[in-house]
């Protein structure tokens, strides 16, 4: 009676291993998280991309000289293609597309504003036609967002057109 005794609580103890005959096996311990960046297959040093994400935010400053209000959309359009190579996941080339079309869609107004160019003025109309506040602030936020949705949009055809080929 005592060598039952010492073994009760200890695996076995309870006469239950035919369970595991029937189907019923041990549980799966949880793999513990390991966040995940950028895929396996990534070619290029981060360097590169940022250079690339530079270059993007040149050619949206440049369009936005021109006064090529799509200019976000295209190049969006091209870092979707671009991703393709660069095998960047979304939730890490997402913010960066959008960072880009702020920075190159926020520079030259910025530098307008800062001129002289009655940008204020007419930000501050903008955002009074839209039902917002009538701020400049206001104005310049509204005009990034609608960069931000056009770099977006751009990059999702651009990874839907990449996907194809």
């Amino acid at each position: 009676m005592t060598a039952e005794f010492r073994r009760l609580g200890k695996r076995g103890a309870y006469r239950l291993g035919q369970l595991r005959a029937q189907g019923v096996g041990e549980g799966v311990r949880p793999v513990p998280f390991q966040p995940r960046f950028i895929r396996a297959n990534h070619h290029f040093p981060v360097s590169v991309w940022l250079l690339g994400l530079a270059a993007g935010s040149a050619l949206i400053v440049g369009a936005a000289a021109l006064g090529w209000w799509f200019g976000p959309f295209l190049v969006g359009a091209l870092a979707g293609l671009a991703n393709r190579i660069g095998a960047w996941s979304v939730r890490v080339a997402l913010p960066a597309v959008i960072a880009m079309a702020v920075v190159g869609w926020g520079a030259p107004l910025a530098w307008a504003a800062l001129h002289g160019e009655p940008y204020r003025a007419l930000a501050r109309v903008i955002a009074a036609i839209a039902g917002l506040p009538a701020s400049a602030s206001v104005g310049f936020g509204l005009t990034l967002l609608v960069a931000a949705a056009q770099v977006v949009a751009g990059y999702w055809l651009g990874r839907a057109l990449s996907m194809i080929a």
